[in-house]
């Protein structure tokens, strides 16, 4: 189990659609991502279904972060592949309710995970795909230790790619 001063991860279920529908709802969260189009819960429940379940292979997928004060969940976190001009990569993902931007839990999480894809999982790279009008984002990946490595066109959209590998990582520098 993955775990922060302020958060716990875990696999999300069907019995988290309430919370996984929140974030789809709110026009604010969803702004740089899926063309700023939210879900409805249905539509939610069939992300949650079809997409984020099958996911979790292999220490990868989206999890649940879960505010340890309250064992509320307000967001999620995860490594998922991508496919960027035809190569695969592993993304650092993250999502955070509003309630909780600014409170530097998106880098407390982002960094979580960044450890144990480079620790635990023993991977040698990671990306984030960024929309280039969400500087909050840009933000979470420098702080996380990634740079800007070019833009791409993802999903028919503008998007940054930050990256980080393992062998230039100095977390002693963060």
């Amino acid at each position: 189990m993955i775990e922060t001063k302020r958060l716990v991860f875990k696999e999300y279920t069907m019995d988290d659609l309430d919370a996984y529908a929140s974030l789809w709802a709110d026009p604010e969260v969803v702004r740089y991502i899926n063309n700023g189009e939210t879900k409805t819960r249905q539509e939610a429940a069939q992300s949650l279904k079809n997409w984020i379940l099958p996911s979790y292979h292999d220490g990868l997928g989206l999890f649940a972060a879960v505010l340890k004060q309250s064992g509320e969940i307000i967001g999620h976190t995860g490594l998922v592949v991508q496919d960027v001009e035809d190569r695969q990569e592993l993304e650092l993902g993250y999502w955070l309710a509003r309630d909780y931007w600014g409170k530097g839990l998106a880098v407390e999480s982002a960094k979580a995970f960044r450890d144990y894809a480079f620790n635990q999982l023993g991977l040698h790279r990671l990306i984030s795909l960024i929309n280039p009008n969400h500087p909050a984002s840009i933000f979470v990946a420098r702080k996380t230790g990634m740079t800007y490595a070019k833009t791409v066109t993802f999903n028919g959209h503008t998007a940054l790619v930050y990256a980080i590998e393992k062998s230039s990582f100095n977390p002693n520098m963060l």
